[in-house]
């Protein structure tokens, strides 16, 4: 914790006697379940980052920064945090730093923790609102300024965003946090946000703005070069916000996409950019090791480890190359730990050890010939002879025996035990609690529901007889023989992939990318390169729009909300797919419908590219193996499709969105439209009056937007013959 402040001097100036003591809400519960299974145990908040609990960087910054009151919100493992803040320095301490917790078992998600908040009737001003798993050195002086004139001149002015400059990856699109890169729209004069997307979809290889975002503005900057620091300056009215829309869930989903659209309140939210000081928060894995890395790099500084800030009251020594040392370690000689380790109190290190760039923790024991590289070993672990781990995290008690392996983003929650000779599969993680069956929204809370089932998960003994064991030189034949008592199996569930399987694993991990996952992205981020079909004119490389730039206008759609609605309608269509009844699919969609403020023609169009995505999942080697598997997939979504198809508008925006895909999400289709066409009118999912209609629409456009027409010009030609005929009999 940091050194007593001294009182602050009494003032007769009006403004000193009228101030408001500067507040903060910090969210203890990250409402997701990134870090499973270890969040099962303990709460993101309490998991060691470079053997301090997160939250204590938390609380150090925040107290830096001259806040006088915190309010720590506890909703999973509520328990746990309560009785850490209660054992720590920071509820003990005099001065002016206070620390109170709130309890709430009820929340499922942010908005729902600031609802909670708003009930107590304890936030008296601007406040400042955080999560607990963030690691920052800012000075908040400047920020806090700027809100607070800002609030003078324009009261709807109510929160101002922390952002930083991270370039994304060319390759994972990615930050190097392991976040999506975001997308933001800012007016460069006012700093104004206009534009938020944190679910882009790539493969678009375009951004759609509202050309109303310019209506009263000279210029906006549009960046995906942005890091959300998640660190916000709040009016007390963002508290207000939240308790009378309970459709805020999500702090950045909801809330600030939904003020950004809503043009009946007028609230604006603005950015205050860092240059120099560092600001980060650990959502998944893969931030966990990069801000880790930061921090052993003394990036934070003066939040590192050989500072007493962070409560742990031990002196920890900082050596040459970066090497920290805590009290009594007991190094063998002949070990060598390499640039930019820790090494916890009372931990021994065995002969011939090797340890580089990883954080050991306190009274751990490790053997002969061990090596470590680029991992993070949690408190009492006992690792023996022979082991070899390799950018691998291991929780508290965990019991590696003799010659384990662990493969790079292997996670070993706590106390779990790994028998001998056993190489444990890159990305495994490994439970002594099986695994929930219920994982299917990031909005859940850190602990299971305990009406929730469980998976059926093999065990470490199962992975054991599945493996064949070299046995060391030397072992006798008893031994041989004896193998289930000499050689233990060991204790744990393997969970099983999320949704996504490896392909998240990899990308969210404290493991390198593979280098054949580096390959692969490099080839398709040439492809994009060389696409024919993209217009590299649209945006200036300054990133700057002028209000004459066709780049940003769309056609006054809400691409954002579309887009959220085409992922959430896939996802219930993913559904389907696994067995899920068709009433209740439609009840999903009708109730995302009314959600999102979508008509029936939005159903139709997004539940039809959703099939059409379906039928590239089988393999096919040819035109006709497609159009085969798009005919069967045609077939068997007829009934569902036509619920959406009541007018002739909706059919004609099933056609529309058909052109869509076709030219650029899939382009396999486009050879195809005129068959697939045919096949949706055989199957009477489209009229004969819908697709003429179309094609009458048609005429007038530019050749460009004719291609499909001109491909379909036979069947076309055949429809209106047909019609004409029929008309013909009637008379």
């Amino acid at each position: 914790m940091a050194q007593k402040k001294t009182p602050r001097p009494t003032s007769d100036d009006p403004e000193e006697l009228t101030r408001t003591v500067l507040q903060a809400v910090l969210l203890a519960d990250s409402f997701a379940q990134k870090f499973r299974p270890i969040t099962l145990e303990r709460p993101k908040v309490l998991l060691p980052l470079v053997n301090a609990p997160m939250i204590e960087y938390t609380l150090a910054w925040l107290e830096s920064v001259g806040v006088e009151e915190v309010f720590v919100f506890c909703c999973a493992h509520s328990q746990q945090v309560k009785s850490y803040l209660e054992n720590s320095q920071w509820t003990k301490q005099p001065g002016a730093f206070s620390v109170t917790t709130i309890e709430s078992h009820d929340a499922i998600s942010a908005g729902d923790a600031l609802r909670v908040i708003y009930t107590h009737g304890i936030i008296r001003g601007d406040f400042i609102l955080i999560s607990g798993d963030t690691v920052s050195n800012m000075s908040l002086a400047k920020a806090l300024s700027e809100h607070k004139d800002r609030r003078k001149k324009d009261p709807l002015a109510i929160m101002t965003m922390v952002i930083k400059h991270s370039k994304p990856s060319a390759l994972t699109h990615q930050t190097r946090l392991g976040n999506d890169e975001i997308i933001m729209a800012i007016d460069p004069g006012t700093k104004e946000l206009l534009y938020y997307e944190d679910k882009v979809d790539l493969s678009q290889h375009l951004i759609s703005l509202d050309k109303m975002l310019l209506a009263d503005k000279s210029a906006l900057s549009l960046h995906n070069d942005k890091q959300d620091c998640y660190i916000d300056i709040c009016s007390p009215e963002v508290l207000s916000l939240f308790t009378d829309n309970f459709d805020y869930q999500h702090l950045r989903r909801h809330f600030v996409k939904g003020l950004l659209i809503d043009d009946i309140m007028g609230y604006k939210i603005f950015t205050h950019e860092i240059q120099s000081s560092y600001a980060a928060r650990v959502d998944n894995f893969r931030s966990y090791d990069t801000i880790s890395k930061d921090i052993l790099q003394r990036w934070t500084y003066p939040f590192v480890p050989d500072v007493q800030y962070l409560g742990n009251g031990l002196q920890i020594k900082l050596d040459r190359e970066g090497i920290y040392k805590a009290p009594e370690v007991v190094q063998s000689r002949s070990a060598h730990i390499d640039s930019f380790t820790v090494l916890g109190n009372a931990t021994t290190v065995g002969d011939n050890a090797v340890i580089s760039n990883s954080v050991i923790g306190q009274g751990c024991t490790i053997g002969h010939n061990v090596t470590i590289e680029g991992s993070y070993i949690w408190d009492n672990v006992k690792i023996e002879d022979g082991c070899k781990l390799s950018h691998a995290l291991v929780c508290d008690g965990v019991h590696l025996r003799a010659g384990v392996v662990l493969e790079p983003g292997v996670i070993l929650s706590f106390k779990v035990e790994v028998g001998q000779q056993i190489v444990v599969p890159a990305y495994s993680k490994v439970s002594l609690l099986p695994q929930p069956s219920k994982q299917d929204s990031d909005e859940e809370l850190e602990y299971a529901d305990a009406n929730t089932g469980i998976i059926e998960s093999p065990s470490i003994a199962t992975m054991m007889n599945a493996q064949k064991v070299d046995f060391p030189h030397g072992t006798s034949d008893a031994d041989r023989s004896g193998t289930s008592e000499f050689y233990v199996s060991g204790a744990g569930y393997i969970w099983s992939s999320c949704e996504g399987g490896n392909e998240d694993e990899w990308r969210h991990s404290i493991a390198p990318i593979p280098a054949d996952k580096l390959s692969v992205l490099l080839l398709n981020a040439f492809a994009d390169v060389d696409a024919p079909d993209q217009d590299t004119s649209c945006i200036p490389a300054s990133g700057e729009l002028l209000p004459d730039s066709a780049s940003t206008v769309g056609d006054g759609e809400d691409y954002r909300d579309s887009a959220d609605f085409e992922k959430e309608v896939e996802a219930t269509f993913q559904r389907a797919l696994a067995g899920v009844d068709l009433e209740n699919v439609i009840l999903e969609i009708n109730s995302l419908r009314l959600s999102y403020h979508m008509s029936h023609a939005d159903c139709a169009g997004a539940l039809f590219h959703s099939i059409m995505k379906a039928a590239l999942v089988p393999s096919y080697s040819s035109k006709n193996e497609l159009y085969a598997n798009t005919v069967k997939e045609i077939i068997k979504w007829r009934d569902l499709l036509k619920h959406y198809l009541k007018t002739l508008d909706e059919e004609i925006e099933v056609i529309l969105k058909f052109e869509e895909i076709s030219v650029e999400t899939a382009r396999e289709f486009s050879p195809l439209f005129s068959n697939i066409l045919s096949c949706l009118y055989d199957q009477e999912v489209l009229s004969e009056e819908a697709i003429l209609s179309w094609a009458q629409e048609k005429e007038g456009a530019d050749e460009s937007d004719k291609i499909f027409t001109k491909q379909s010009e036979q069947f076309i030609k055949w429809l209106r013959e047909a019609s004409e005929e029929e008309d013909e009999d009637n008379d």
